[in-house]
């Protein structure tokens, strides 16, 4: 909740009796989308006769979100007829139970659809590394370029008199590396859009990233319990 409320200024749920809990939303400038899906595995119990939409602020359930602990079982309840979203923390350890409400939004939730492009390489690593690049890269300038060669992949960012430079291979630290295309595969990124997705890297231990030539890079995240959290972000041109 964190990570999306960074991007979202409202969350918008949907949830499906056969997919589980999902969120797909575009930033307000449209430069980011966020895909988050929960599945139904992912859950101890999880009822919902039929498909249900609601949309909450993202700032309040945020600010709910981190009132939670590892010893918590949480559970959500929308509650329709009092146009409201219940949150209960259960403490697995002493029973307690803390109750917040955040008020539902009138609004009207898109089924959105994943951007159709060709990315043509892909690259996984642990989710630190990812994190290092980008933080490493905001140090030089406000974005990085991404050059996939055959058997490398470069993170730089350049400005005058200031450069960066990350080349990695397969094990070095690379899991996993495919290039579809002729390389070099070129294309540059808003290191600010990257960045709001660093959050993710404190649950996930893999990051992977997709992109093409002066196409959206598809960051994503593989949550515990086989949720995913996915991030397509617009390519400086």
């Amino acid at each position: 909740m964190q990570t999306i409320a960074k991007i979202l200024d409202q969350i918008p749920f949907i949830a499906d009796p056969e997919e589980g809990l999902v969120v797909k939303a575009l930033s307000a400038d449209k430069t980011t989308m966020v895909v988050m899906k929960i599945p139904l595995g992912a859950f101890e119990e999880f009822d919902a006769p039929e498909k249900k939409s609601f949309v909450v602020p993202a700032d309040e359930l945020n600010k709910v979100a981190k009132r939670g602990t590892r010893n918590d079982i949480v559970e959500i309840v929308l509650e329709e007829e009092q146009r409201r979203l219940r949150i209960n923390f259960i403490d697995k350890k002493t029973g307690v139970r803390r109750t917040f409400y955040i008020p539902l939004i009138e609004a009207v939730v898109e089924e959105l659809s994943e951007p159709q492009v060709e990315l043509t390489v892909r690259a996984q690593m642990a989710a630190d590394d990812f994190k290092n690049i980008v933080r490493d890269a905001k140090i030089i300038s406000d974005e990085v370029e991404f050059v996939a060669e055959q058997d490398r992949l470069v993170a730089r960012s350049v400005t005058p008199q200031k450069e960066y430079y990350n080349i990695m291979e397969l094990g070095r630290p690379l899991i996993s590396y495919e290039v579809k295309a002729n390389p070099p595969v070129v294309s540059k990124y808003a290191v600010d859009l990257l960045q709001s997705s660093l959050k993710a890297t404190q649950a996930a231990s893999t990051a992977t990233i997709e992109y093409g030539e002066a196409l959206p890079m598809r960051v994503s995240f593989d949550l515990p319990g086989g949720g995913t959290l996915v991030y397509w972000i617009s390519p400086r041109v």
